[in-house]
C-alpha cells in the first residue's frame, strides 16, 4: 500500500470510483494504472468498481481482482441497475475525503487524476493551463481557493461527429437551463469533496447531470481540460441519439429541483393562477358577448353562439383549480419528505466559533 502521507503535502485518503459494465478487456489494465498512478504520487487511496451486472466474464476478474489487491473492492449489483445507480453505489461505499469517478473503457486517462485533486483543493494555484478564460463552471469558488467539484473537459474528445455535436448540444442547453456553463457535463472523470459527494440524490439517468445537481446545493465548481483516448476494446454501451431524449426529461426534473424543490407551490400555483385568470376573462367574453348579441337578437340566438367560450371557461377554471391543489398536495410531500428524512432544506459549508474554530 502507499504511504499515508503524499510528496506534496496532500494527505487523506482519496477515493476512486469505476462503475463498470461488460468491460472484461479493459478494466484489469484499468485498475493496474490508477494504482500506478496514485502510488507515484503518495496518495492513500482505494479504489472501487462497482459491477453493474455485467455478461461478459467481467464480475469474475473483478472478484479475482479484489481477492489479491489490497487497495481495491469490488461490488457487484444484481442485475444491471445502469451508469447512475452503479455511480451512487460507489459514492456510497467511499470512504475518502475525495472522491474521483471515471469511466471503466480507458478513455479518461488515469494521469489526470492528480491534476484534478489538486484543483479541488488548491484550485487556481496550479490551474495555469486556465489562464485563458475559456473553463466554466458554477462561477464561485471556496474560501479557501478551491472547489467543492471539479470536472473533466475532453476538449479534444476522440469520437466520433454522431457523439459529440449531440452532446455539444446538451451541454449548452443545459448551461442555459441550470446556469452551470461547462463544456462538457457528460464527461465521468470527475473529483469531489466527499461532503458534496454524500449530500448528492442521484435517480433515473442523472450521472450526467452531477454539475446541475451539485449546484443546487451550492457547490463551488470549476472544470480542467482533460485527455481523452480513443476506445482500445469493445465499443459503447449507448446509442448515438438514443440517450437525448432521456436527457432532456431528466433535465426538465433538474431545472424543477433548482428553482422549487421546496416550494413548489411557487410553480403550480403561478400557473394555476394563470389558468383561473384565463377562465376568468373567457367567461367575461362570453357573457359579455351574450348579452350584446341578446340586444339585437334574443337570448335564443346569443347563447348558444357563448357557449364554446363558456365551456372553455369551465375548463380552464377547473384546470387552475386542480394546479393549485396540486401545488398544495406537492408542499404536503416535500415537508413530509424533509421532515421524515431529517433532512434540513439547506447545506452547511461550515461553522465557525470563537471556541471550536472551523468544523
Amino acid at each position: 500500500m502507499p504511504p499515508s502521507l503524499s510528496t506534496n503535502g496532500l494527505s487523506g485518503l482519496k477515493s476512486v470510483v469505476i462503475p463498470v459494465f461488460n468491460e472484461v478487456q479493459s478494466i484489469g489494465v484499468l485498475v493496474d494504472r490508477v494504482a500506478s498512478v496514485l502510488q507515484r504520487r503518495g496518495y492513500t487511496y482505494e479504489i472501487l468498481c462497482i459491477d453493474d451486472g455485467s455478461t461478459d466474464g467481467t464480475t469474475g476478474l473483478l472478484r479475482g481482482l479484489a481477492s489479491q489487491r489490497r487497495d481495491l473492492r469490488t461490488i457487484i449489483l444484481r442485475r444491471n441497475f445502469g451508469q447512475t445507480a452503479a455511480m451512487s453505489a460507489g459514492l456510497d461505499a467511499s470512504v475518502g475525503d475525495v472522491i474521483v469517478t471515471l469511466d471503466a473503457d480507458l478513455q479518461n486517462d488515469p494521469d489526470d487524476i492528480p491534476r484534478l485533486v489538486e484543483h479541488l483543493l488548491y484550485g487556481g494555484d496550479i490551474g495555469a493551463e486556465l489562464a485563458d478564460g475559456r473553463a466554466g463552471g458554477s462561477g464561485t469558488v471556496r474560501d479557501d481557493g478551491g472547489y467543492d467539484m471539479v470536472c473533466g473537459w475532453r476538449r479534444e474528445r476522440q469520437d466520433d461527429v454522431i457523439r459529440r455535436v449531440p452532446s455539444q448540444l446538451a451541454n449548452w442547453l443545459i448551461g442555459r437551463v441550470t446556469g452551470v456553463r461547462l463544456h462538457d457535463c457528460g464527461c465521468s472523470l470527475k473529483a469531489f469533496r466527499a461532503d458534496l459527494a454524500s449530500a448528492l440524490r442521484l435517480y433515473g439517468e442523472t450521472h450526467r447531470l452531477i454539475p446541475a445537481i451539485a449546484a443546487i446545493e451550492g457547490a463551488a465548481i470549476a472544470e480542467l481540460p482533460v485527455r481523452h483516448h480513443p476506445r482500445s476494446f469493445g465499443s459503447s454501451k449507448y446509442p448515438p441519439l438514443g440517450r437525448t431524449p432521456r436527457v432532456i426529461l431528466d433535465l426538465i426534473l433538474v431545472a424543477f429541483l433548482a428553482r422549487f424543490r421546496d416550494r413548489p407551490m411557487q410553480l403550480f400555483g403561478f400557473v394555476g393562477g394563470a389558468l383561473l385568470l384565463g377562465a376568468a376573462g373567457c367567461a367575461v367574453h362570453g357573457l359579455f358577448y351574450v348579452w350584446a348579441v341578446a340586444r339585437h337578437w334574443g337570448l335564443a340566438i346569443a347563447w348558444p353562439s357563448a357557449v364554446p367560450t363558456l365551456v372553455l371557461a369551465l375548463e380552464l377554471g377547473v384546470a387552475g383549480i386542480q394546479m393549485v391543489f396540486l401545488g398544495l398536495l406537492a408542499d404536503i410531500c416535500i415537508r413530509i419528505y424533509f421532515e421524515s428524512q431529517n433532512r434540513a432544506h439547506y447545506n452547511v459549508r461550515e461553522v465557525v466559533s470563537s471556541t471550536s474554530g472551523v468544523r
